[in-house]
């Protein structure tokens, strides 16, 4: 990495709070700093960057077109700088940390309610969780882990298999109770919710089943399993969802399952780690306590 091209981020505070403000002078204010601090260290970013990045008009500052550009990935940056620091502040007292991703409505249904246990075991390890649906790099993010749903790839990383996914069509209480205890139920005339990223999942169940495919694309999408649910609770239809997101539902009888008999889909859930860090203690333990929690 080259230094001339890494900005001070005294400098880039500067530039946002004199963004948000279009005044230098309640920049300054803000920051506890004089007029003349606070354009020196703009003027000095953008000597750096070679970008004119304010239109001074009268008694205030308007951002130019490069520097609306620039603000974004300055605000980004500002903010992670700020999570790093109280990530390490959290972590000071504790002997070890660990970063996991998982994917949203894993994390919410699955994995956080079962994670009193893990804590509670392992009260040294200072733990962060968060979500991700897009592919991200494991060490370019900083993660220990992720929880990955497809298939045993992944560039830089390990996997090893935690789980597989199995599906059953459910609705709310009351909409089963008014379809009746007609088996087998013809799933062609009901409305069916449909999850947006993985469009052919009911098709793949009518195949199965024996009942013709071209019934089965019909029907609201969405694109978290998480909105299903909520849209199965609230009687708009039939969901077609992983049997690990609903134990509480289906527990409780909120929902109820259409079908006793459910479909293992193609992909499965993975534990995942990055080459660089597969001798990470915490990370072996939440490892095993991932799988010990599916056995």
């Amino acid at each position: 990495m080259r230094r001339r091209l890494t900005p001070d981020i005294v400098n880039l505070h500067a530039f946002e709070c004199a963004a948000r403000h279009q005044n230098f002078s309640r920049a300054a204010e803000e920051l506890n700093l004089t007029q003349s601090a606070v354009s020196r260290q703009i003027a000095e970013l953008e000597q750096q960057t070679g970008l004119k990045l304010f239109e001074r008009i009268r008694q205030r500052v308007i951002l130019s077109e490069a520097g609306q550009r620039l603000l974004p990935e300055v605000e980004k940056l500002l903010q992670q700088s700020e999570r790093l620091m109280i990530g390490a502040i959290a972590a000071r007292q504790m002997k070890a940390s660990l970063k996991v991703a998982t994917l949203p409505t894993f994390g919410t249904k699955w994995l956080v309610p079962r994670l009193k246990g893990f804590l509670t075991d392992q009260q040294d390890i200072a733990i962060n969780v968060e979500s991700r649906v897009a592919p991200f790099s494991l060490s370019e993010e900083g993660f220990d882990l992720a929880i990955h749903f497809g298939q045993p790839v992944w560039a830089g990383g390990v996997p090893r298999f935690l789980c597989d996914e199995k599906v059953l069509p459910v609705a709310s209480r009351e909409f089963a109770a008014n379809i009746g205890h007609t088996q087998p139920v013809d799933f062609s005339c009901l409305p069916l919710l449909q999850l947006a990223t993985r469009p052919k999942l009911w098709a793949e169940w009518f195949e199965l089943n024996g009942m013709s495919a071209e019934a089965a694309y019909h029907g609201a999408r969405f694109d978290q399993f998480s909105m299903i649910i909520a849209a199965v609770i609230s009687g708009l239809g039939v969901g077609l969802l992983p049997t690990y997101l609903i134990e509480d539902e289906l527990r409780s009888g909120l929902i109820a399952p259409l079908s006793k008999t459910p479909m293992v889909t193609q992909n499965a859930y993975f534990i995942v780690r990055p080459e660089t860090k597969m001798t990470n203690r915490a990370a072996d333990l939440f490892e095993d306590w991932l799988l010990s929690q599916v056995g």
